[in-house]
């Protein structure tokens, strides 16, 4: 009988040339890019990378940036939908009613050419951070702030969530955050955005697929976790019995440990260093440094102690991050996803390009 790898662990499913992971080294790559080399970049550089298949040159970004600017607006009876969520929860869950909705509206709804598909993906990608910054003013009384097709991605996004400019680094710390968040081969919810195409439905429904996937806990909701978790620790003093606490119970440590890394997590590397600039920035280091006690309390009890390979993960100090963008925590996961949407896209062209249904076995056990 095959060996059952619960939760597939480590099982080959497709091929892809979208990502690249080595778990035992760290290292992350986009399409042969490492991504060390590409957080220096912008968002839209690295979305034609993964929708397109490579860096634009000059006109190439220019093009690309231009149409998906033009692409920031939603229409009024999308708007009305968006309204009618109710703010007790999730962003995800207005995102995902909301991009449903958008779906109806789309002129190439009917079509799944490659071109067709593309056109719709790169709407999609344009109007997520719209509709995440639209349902936090909406859902706070606050009047909606019509987006600047003369910003980046990431600054746009924060100039409609928060109604004022962001200083430079807070543009460029959340462009980062996007780039970071935008692709890592076949977790949960690219796995299931492609599981959906698989059966040749339109891409609208499949990046739902990914939508919803996205919002556990155990996946991109661990942000959400990891916000809260700061707010309980406190200070940094509480840091160490936190730690201790959780081994002790057996309970899970938000933020930390993963499937595919056996040592520090690449992009929460880069996530630390962008916590310490923008908590310097901010004049408040009490976020990072409760962050940064709460890794060497966990360091030394799952490393030093247990001798585990269990780091700091994506999710850790990205949470710092947002602490200091001041993104309300019911917002972290959409956030994600804003990042993540280009990466879901690349993965659903690539399966409709050479498809098969995706369909494996089950053990039957007699109860």
């Amino acid at each position: 009988m095959d060996e059952i790898r619960k939760g597939l662990e480590n099982v080959i499913a497709l091929e892809t040339s979208i990502a690249f992971i080595d778990g035992e080294q760290g290292i992350l790559k986009y399409r042969g890019h490492d991504i060390n080399d590409l957080s220096k970049l912008s968002y839209y550089e690295v979305s034609h990378l993964l929708v397109k298949g490579s860096l634009p040159d000059g006109r190439e970004l220019e093009d690309y940036s231009n149409e998906l600017k033009q692409e920031r607006f939603i229409p009024s009876d999308a708007m009305a939908v968006l309204s009618s969520c109710n703010f007790n929860i999730e962003a995800m869950d207005a995102l995902r009613t909301t991009i449903s909705y958008l779906s109806h509206c789309d002129s190439d709804m009917n079509g799944n050419s490659s071109e067709e598909n593309i056109r719709k993906g790169m709407r999609m990608i344009a109007k997520f951070p719209v509709i995440v910054a639209m349902f936090y003013r909406i859902k706070t009384g606050q009047e909606i702030v019509e987006a600047d097709t003369s910003m980046s991605h990431g600054a746009n996004f924060l100039y409609m969530l928060r109604g004022e400019r962001p200083s430079d680094l807070e543009a460029e710390i959340i462009e980062k955050d996007f780039i970071l968040s935008a692709e890592h081969e076949l977790n949960p919810s690219t796995f299931a955005s492609r599981l959906a195409t698989s059966t040749l439905t339109d891409i609208y429904s499949a990046i739902i697929a990914g939508v919803c996937t996205l919002k556990g806990p155990l996946h991109g909701g661990a942000r959400m976790a990891v916000m809260e978790m700061l707010d309980e620790v406190g200070s940094v003093e509480n840091a160490g019995l936190y730690v201790a606490d959780k081994v002790n119970l057996h309970e899970k440590l938000m933020g930390f440990g993963h499937r595919v890394y056996k040592t520090y997590d690449p992009r929460a590397r880069i996530y630390k260093e962008l916590a310490r600039q923008i908590a310097a920035e901010k004049g408040d280091l009490s976020w990072f440094e409760i962050a940064e006690s709460i890794e060497k309390a966990a360091f030394k009890e799952f490393v030093e102690n247990k001798g585990k390979t269990i780091y700091p993960n994506v999710d850790f100090y990205s949470a710092v991050v947002y602490k200091y963008l001041e993104i309300p925590p019911k917002l972290a996961t959409a956030v994600f996803a804003i990042g993540r949407i280009s990466g879901w896209i690349a993965h659903c062209l690539e399966q409709y390009s050479d498809n098969r249904v995706i369909r494996p076995r089950a053990k039957f056990v007699e109860i």
